[in-house]
């Protein structure tokens, strides 16, 4: 199962069902980031220290830095998604597929 760094815009009832599916998920809540208008870099900068992938809903921004920071721990970006069972299937199904997330850029779509 994948290290994840949610951070502060990720669905935490998303979260909750990522960890019942056994991922390692943090928040930038968990780690004390949260609420502190923390630039994106320095989200993924925290990632890439820690070990952990970011899974976030800003793709814009982190697909720019995917391509200003090639080595990092993988970064999924998300399109929004009400149904949180749904969503967090779908991510976790991307990390399965992906096998190795290292330097990855995974793109998770709202799906049918």
């Amino acid at each position: 199962m994948a290290k994840l760094y949610a951070n502060e815009n990720f669905p935490i009832a998303v979260v909750r069902e990522l960890l019942r599916l056994g991922h390692d998920i943090v928040t930038t809540h968990d780690v004390g980031k949260s609420r502190q208008g923390i630039d994106d870099d320095a989200v993924l900068r925290y990632a890439i220290e820690s070990g952990r992938c970011v899974i976030t809903l800003n793709r814009r921004d982190f697909m720019r830095l995917h391509r200003s920071v090639p080595t990092h721990k993988g970064i999924i970006v998300c399109s929004e998604n009400g149904d949180f069972t749904a969503f967090a299937r779908r991510v976790h199904e991307a990390v399965e597929a992906a096998g190795t997330l290292d330097n990855s850029l995974i793109r998770v779509s709202r799906g049918a």
